[in-house]
């Protein structure tokens, strides 16, 4: 390029440029870049200088080249399409009258920040290390499909406004981010594509501002996150979807705001999640459809579900915070579906995690009470009975409670049908047979009603008996073990005399058995029968004892 050809502005970029060094046109640091338009041609420069730079620029010894510009207005379009640029390249609070074409190119690192620009054409870029976008004012759509980023993404303040409805605002489809997509605070007018993406990090759009009424606002289907995706104060105005997202770590929706009436709010279903937190937030302005998700940790304040829901295939192993069954329920019966089984078993698996069973039994018992809506008109009524006398077998009591009534209530019919009848028969002279059959068939029930009880009462005093008896065997068992462990404990002490017998030369002293019936039947005297020792068996009186005279003295 000729140096005779460059402006005074254009001939500072290009000396500053093998330096690295920066060059500064802002008059102040709060200017508004939007005004950039209207700059003087002390602050203009070509595209196309930039261009001759980025590819061809200067080279000295010694020094890495790199391209800082700030302030400047950037006229006709700046094409590096397919393009390689080997330094670092730094356009911050510039105007740009064209989009810069970035298509298919290869650059080492792009910051773009607090500029202004009619949109961005970069798909399929590739990015050595970080793209910065953050606070620029971008009038029309950023186009990043397929681009690949070795570093992060960093669209923090961003604000995207495309002239046109029909094409999504922020194009980041089969992207591929090798560390995070960093975009609080961002603000898009449109559509945001995300669907397919990979990124290695996190993503956070807290504080984020998304608008498309009544369309898909955030089209994140197939996205992969091997962190946490953070949404916290979210605004949207549209839906979200998540169809077959799957996200490592939490997705955080805490404190969001959801708005998209008639339709879905957000669509999370056939994804995989670690942990889905909606807590703190507004009621969701839309359906919640969570169908077929797979969650380890749901967090889900009751107060955020909104009037529809779609659960069918929900599967999650930790349900939080822990809310009683009578909170829970009502959630289940918001869903369009109508009676879902899986909701039911589901929310009862995760009060028997954590070991609530009354919670638990109140689902299972509502459970039942859904589903007679779907029965016959028969299985209606008996649903109906199995619900006011055993509360579908999870009311025990109850059953026992009804027994009891029936019972009595034949007894007291017996005894008032049968008493004036038998008074009269009895003045009478007739005995029991000449009663009318009504009678001895009322008297038959009564004696069949307190056989029934008596043999209730029977069969409860055996059942205590049996279980006295089992502990009272237990017990016997018990000393018997201890009685043989001291008699071990006793012939072990003989044998050890025994063997300090042998070796002082005494004899051996013979095993007495405790046993009368194994005496007798070795021909032994029972143990009362023998002496205490030689001497009184042959009537002498054992030493150191009074005889004689002495004994009668």
């Amino acid at each position: 390029m000729d140096l005779d050809d460059l402006t005074r502005a254009e001939l500072r970029v290009w000396q500053a440029f093998p330096r690295g060094e920066s060059v500064d046109f802002r008059t102040a640091d709060d200017e508004d870049v939007t005004d950039g338009g209207g700059w003087p041609p002390e602050r203009t420069i070509r595209a196309a200088v930039l261009r001759t730079v980025l590819l061809n620029g200067p080279q000295e010894d010694g020094k890495i080249p790199a391209l800082k510009l700030a302030g400047a207005r950037i006229t006709g379009l700046l094409n590096l399409q397919y393009g390689t640029v080997d330094h670092a390249v730094r356009l911050s609070h510039c105007f740009f009258e064209d989009a810069p074409l970035l298509y298919g190119s290869r650059l080492r690192q792009l910051n773009l920040s607090s500029s202004v620009l009619p949109g961005l054409v970069a798909a399929a870029m590739r990015m050595v290390d970080v793209l910065r976008l953050t606070d620029c004012r971008v009038r029309g759509p950023v186009r990043l499909s397929g681009a690949q980023i070795g570093g992060a993404l960093f669209m923090d303040g961003a604000d995207i406004t495309p002239g046109s409805t029909t094409e999504p605002a922020l194009q980041l489809n089969h992207v591929s981010i090798g560390d995070d997509l960093w975009a609080p605070w961002l603000r898009t007018h449109g559509e945001v594509r995300l669907n397919g993406a990979s990124v290695a990090g996190s993503i956070n759009l807290d504080h984020a501002s998304l608008s498309n009424p009544s369309q898909i606002v955030l089209d994140a289907q197939t996205l992969s996150v091997e962190s946490d995706f953070s949404m916290r104060f979210l605004a949207t105005f549209g839906w979200i979807g998540l169809r077959g997202a799957r996200i490592a770590g939490r997705l955080d929706l805490s404190y969001a705001c959801l708005s998209n009436p008639g339709n879905a709010a957000l669509r999370a279903s056939s994804c995989s999640i670690g942990e889905l937190w909606l807590r703190k937030g507004p009621p969701m302005e839309g359906t919640l459809t969570l169908r077929h998700a797979q969650i380890d940790v749901l967090f889900l304040e009751p107060e955020v579900v909104p009037d529809e829901v779609q659960f069918n295939g929900l599967v999650y192993t930790s349900l939080t915070p822990q809310e009683p069954a009578e909170r829970r329920l009502p959630m289940l019966e918001r869903d369009r579906e109508g009676y879902v089984p899986n909701a039911y078993e589901q929310l009862t698996a995760a009060y028997q995690r954590v070991g609530d069973n009354h919670a638990a039994q109140l689902v299972q018992i509502a459970q039942q009470r859904r589903r007679r809506a779907t029965l016959s008109w028969d299985g209606r009524l008996w649903s109906y009975i199995q619900d006011a006398t055993t509360g579908y077998g999870f009311r025990p009591l109850r059953a026992a409670l009804w027994l009891l009534l029936v019972v009595l209530a034949l007894l007291a019919i017996a005894w008032l049908s049968t008493r004036a009848v038998l008074t009269d028969i009895s003045n009478a002279g007739l005995g029991p047979s000449d009663a009318p059959p009504l009678v001895a068939a009322i008297v038959s029930i009564g004696t069949v009603s307190g056989v029934l009880i008596g043999g209730i009462l029977t069969g409860l005093a055996k059942f205590v008996r049996a279980r006295g008896q089992n502990e009272s065997d237990v017990i016997r068992a018990r000393g018997q073990a201890d009685s043989d462990l001291i008699r071990a404990q006793a012939e072990m002490k003989r044998a050890e005399a025994d063997v300090i017998r042998a070796r002082i030369g005494l004899p051996v002293a013979s095993p007495i058995s405790t046993d009368p019936t194994a005496a007798a039947e070795a021909g032994m005297p029972e143990p009362s029968a023998i002496p205490p020792n030689g001497d009184e068996a042959a009537g002498l009186a054992p030493p150191n004892q009074p005889t004689g005279d002495a004994a009668g003295a």
